[in-house]
């Protein structure tokens, strides 16, 4: 079975023999996977009326626990932007009523952002449609081939993240 891939591989080897083109059969499908990934995701949170943003600010609420609250600079961490930004999303949530802020018990200069239970039903709901819809697309792969997959991709990621 022949993939877009294939073919554009086949064509790099014809026009550019002098170059090995071997990693883009790995990378162009990682490339390619992650925009079908993305257009899946970007309709499940469409269905909930949020942004991928909400769905990444709100699921680190979600994943702190109950009671679901976590410091600005938590969520920063989590969420990888600038404070100017991270401010400008709590402004957008809380106006949506999704979260509240609340004074930090331990600082009394610092505040805590916690989801308010239209945010932790609407995450709770998205993050369900979104599994579904991934489950579909890795539904081709048994098992223990989505293991291995898992494996290959932590192996390849881990030296970002560190």
């Amino acid at each position: 079975m022949r993939d877009e891939v294939d073919r554009l591989v086949e064509a790099w080897n014809s026009e550019r023999p002098d170059l090995d083109v071997r990693p883009l059969q790995v990378l162009s499908r990682v490339s390619r996977l992650a925009r079908h990934l993305d257009r899946a995701r970007r309709a499940v949170f469409a269905d909930h009326g949020m942004e991928p943003w909400e769905f990444d600010v709100l699921t680190a609420l979600r994943r702190a626990g109950a009671p679901y609250r976590l410091s600005p600079g938590r969520l920063l961490h989590a969420t990888l932007v600038t404070s100017g930004t991270m401010t400008n999303r709590i402004d957008r949530l809380a106006a949506a009523g999704l979260v509240e802020r609340h004074p930090d018990p331990q600082d009394k200069r610092g505040v805590q952002v916690r989801l308010t239970d239209a945010g932790l039903t609407r995450v709770d709901a998205a993050f369900a449609d979104l599994l579904r819809r991934e489950q579909a697309i890795l539904e081709g792969l048994s098992p223990d081939q989505r293991e291995a997959l898992a494996d290959l991709l932590r192996t390849l990621l881990i030296p970002f993240d560190a």
